[in-house]
């Protein structure tokens, strides 16, 4: 039996699971793949602040706790940070010309041989092998 796919997550996906915006069918439906059990998603530990300050934003803080229980019913494996990760950021940051928090989601997946999932096309898309959800 062949190891699942591992998908690295920009928090530009997690955020299309809660606002209709395009790139939310592609988005729901690698959440869906999680769930089922065919794919692994990985994200660094910024994605779920981003995720859940943009459903207080776009919503309400009420719906902060039913967005966090969604986010762990999808089993993604969250990374802290650790001097590996903040260093290979920080590379990231230059090879493709992005923020720090931006370079996070793709540090994780190249020192994980993994696969980055983004919607952030401006960010991520020079990424190698980049599965952009747009």
């Amino acid at each position: 039996m062949s190891a699942r796919p591992v998908f690295v997550l920009d928090a530009s996906v997690g955020v299309k699971w809660f606002k209709p915006e395009s790139g939310r069918e592609r988005a729901l439906e690698l959440q869906a793949r999680a769930v089922a059990g065919e794919v692994s998603l990985v994200a660094p530990v910024h994605f779920v602040h981003e995720v859940l300050s943009v459903v207080a934003r776009h919503y309400a803080p009420r719906d902060i706790v039913p967005a966090w229980q969604r986010i762990t019913a999808s089993d993604i494996a969250i990374l802290p940070l650790t001097d590996e990760i903040v260093a290979e950021a920080a590379n990231q940051c230059e090879v493709l010309g992005c923020s720090f928090y931006d370079g996070l989601a793709p540090a994780c997946a190249l020192l994980l041989g993994a696969t980055l999932a983004s919607a952030d096309e401006r960010a991520h898309g020079a990424y190698p092998g980049v599965h952009l959800v747009t």
